[in-house]
């Protein structure tokens, strides 16, 4: 007789071993220190593990064990070390965070080929590594992958190009995986979030922020925890059955 998961239960991965990509801040912070609180261990990745310390620590803080790792997530091979590093380490991997990305924004007439092939490198090609390289691994355990794409990838937008194509990418690349994978119970699913309190964002000019949050019909930008929140209830007992799926986290703004 199968067992219905209880709602109510605040540690339902516990036991369980997360990686996060792009953890040293932001949303990957957010994410990894809120798996941290449902009770799964943590491996933290940046492009060098002295990024991850604050996040290690506040994991560690919630009683999981928690390391950091870095590697650059464009280059497969070392992404391949990596994960058979993690698993060897930590136990196994039963679910796979991938939030690392960058920008390099420009006008179309004015962006170099070497800025459009890095972002589309770190962003689709660096998840295309993790989810290659982790896949058997889940496999195993009927895992859970959670691709971080944005709204720019579903809306495009002007000045992003590189941006937009490769967070697109990441919805198509997150269906096709989980056409692949859902036989054996891996879920595999996308969440694109809108304008979101980071560093990045954070270099906007406040008239264009003032601006910017008008557009948005609820009224204000996001914040890291609420991107948090919907990975945690993806690879939590609510998203047993969810795969292929991208949500918007973006305040109505796609709207």
């Amino acid at each position: 007789m199968s067992t219905i998961p209880n709602p109510g239960d605040q540690r339902p991965l516990v036991g369980k071993v997360a990686i996060v990509t792009g953890a040293s801040r932001g949303i990957g912070q957010a994410i990894a220190v809120r798996l941290a609180q449902m009770g799964a261990g943590i491996a933290a990745v940046a492009t060098s593990a002295e990024r991850c310390a604050d996040t290690v620590a506040q994991c560690r803080a919630v009683g999981v064990p928690a390391e950091a790792f870095g590697v650059d997530v464009a280059e497969s091979a070392a992404v391949d070390e990596l994960v058979k590093r993690i698993a060897a380490q930590m136990g196994g991997v039963d679910i796979l965070i991938n939030n690392a990305g960058i920008t390099r924004d420009g006008l179309l007439l004015r962006m170099s080929e070497e800025d459009f092939d890095r972002v589309v490198d770190v962003n689709l090609k660096g998840t295309f590594n993790f989810v290659k390289s982790a896949a058997r691994l889940l496999m195993k355990v009927r895992g859970r992958i959670v691709n971080i794409s944005s709204v720019v990838g579903i809306t495009g937008n002007a000045g992003q190009v590189n941006y937009a194509a490769s967070k697109a990418g990441v919805i198509g690349l997150t269906r096709s995986v989980a056409k692949e994978l859902a036989g054996r119970g891996v879920t595999v699913n996308a969440i694109a979030p809108g304008y979101i309190e980071t560093d990045m964002t954070a270099a906007i000019d406040p008239a264009a922020a003032a601006k910017l949050s008008e557009a948005i019909p609820l009224g204000r930008i996001g914040r890291a925890d609420e991107i948090a929140a919907a990975v945690a209830f993806l690879v939590g007992p609510g998203g047993d059955y969810l795969t292929g799926q991208t949500i918007v986290v973006d305040g109505g703004l796609s709207l």
